[in-house]
């Protein structure tokens, strides 16, 4: 599909998840979308602002350039830096908002950014969960946050159910369907991988 849009995802920080002894430690993949739009995925915790907002600089980019900021879910390690980015558009999973205004979307249809990125709804590990898709020059790129963990949990699905799943019944139709769309996956806690098409 040629696009008159270019598009570069990049990843600003990986993601990871790991068990401690009493607790969980983890943070979110962190995503830039850089071209005709600039675009946050999912902000981290809310302790992470003066890296990203650095992550940012170091690309000449200040906050108040961002148009959009899309969570993939809410969950704490998704949203936490939401607040560095107030001139933005707000998608956290169906919510949609600009300061105090809520825009209603009917997530059984696409949201379109423009024709290269889209936001689609992937409920399963939440029941609103969604995943920006991008057109750019090496693919189709599928943001996804947790609805893969990692790329290891391709083979052991017990990495993603034992993450949590709102309902696994969906998140299994969502991820089939994002095996077919994609050509690259940015999991929520990992490191984006390339979908092998001969599976």
């Amino acid at each position: 599909m040629t696009t008159t849009n270019t598009y570069e995802v990049i990843i600003l920080f990986d993601g990871y998840s790991k068990e401690t002894e009493n607790a969980t430690e983890a943070n979110c993949t962190c995503t830039l979308i850089n071209g005709p739009k600039k675009i946050i995925v999912d902000t981290m915790t809310a302790w992470d602002g003066p890296k990203l907002t650095k992550s940012l600089q170091d690309r000449k980019i200040d906050c108040d350039d961002i148009d959009y900021v899309i969570c993939t879910h809410g969950h704490s390690d998704h949203i936490g830096c939401n607040y560095l980015f107030p001139k933005a558009i707000h998608i956290v999973g169906y919510c949609i908002s600009h300061e105090h205004v809520y825009t209603n979307h009917d997530f059984n249809r696409e949201y379109i950014i423009d024709e290269s990125v889209k936001v689609i709804s992937t409920p399963g590990h939440t029941l609103q969960d969604v995943s920006v898709i991008v057109q750019t020059d090496k693919g189709v790129i599928a943001i996804v946050g947790d609805l893969f963990e990692n790329e290891c949990d391709l083979k052991d699905d017990s990495i993603w159910k034992k993450a949590g799943s709102d309902s696994e019944v969906l998140q299994i139709q969502n991820r089939n369907k994002i095996l077919q769309l994609a050509d690259w996956i940015v999991p929520g806690h990992g490191s984006m991988f390339k979908v092998n098409k001969n599976v």
